[in-house]
């Protein structure tokens, strides 16, 4: 016997009301890890722009020199983290934003290994390679307090 179901939209309307709950906005600037993704992704770009020997950074991927090749993973991976603090945030459901968390983690070890490549690739400036990982160290601090309120 089939049934034919018949939705109005009310019903429909209903059902995204109660399974699909959006947090409330969140102002993300006054959260203090994600200003300082932002410091990190702008100090990787200025990084980026002046090691790299494409200086178009929008077609960094395509270049086979090795170290466009480390630049352009490491502002890909500068992008990302803004995002996933968003996505963290933004979520109810304690599995994403831990898998978010964990990610960033993630992120933060390769940026590290991209500043320890582009070093060992022969990069003259490594004090801006030492700035780069001074802030990742001061990133590093925010976010252990940061994960830890993420999870109540």
């Amino acid at each position: 016997m089939l049934y034919k179901l018949n939705f109005t939209n009310f019903d429909v309307i209903l059902y995204n009301r109660i399974c699909h709950k959006k947090m409330p906005y969140k102002n993300l600037s006054t959260i203090p890890i994600y200003r300082k993704s932002l410091d990190l992704l702008q100090m990787s770009r200025e990084i980026a722009s002046y090691l790299s020997y494409n200086k178009d950074l929008l077609k960094l991927y395509q270049s086979n020199s090795h170290r466009d090749i480390m630049v352009d993973s490491l502002l890909t991976d500068s992008i990302l983290i803004p995002q996933q603090i968003e996505a963290a945030e933004r979520s109810e459901c304690y599995a994403a934003r831990m898998r978010s968390a964990t990610f960033i983690n993630v992120i933060i070890r390769n940026i590290s290994s991209y500043c320890t490549g582009l070093e060992k690739d022969g990069v003259k400036e490594k004090e801006y390679l030492n700035l780069l990982r001074s802030e990742i160290k001061s990133f590093r601090r925010l976010y252990k307090v940061w994960r830890r309120s993420i999870r109540s």
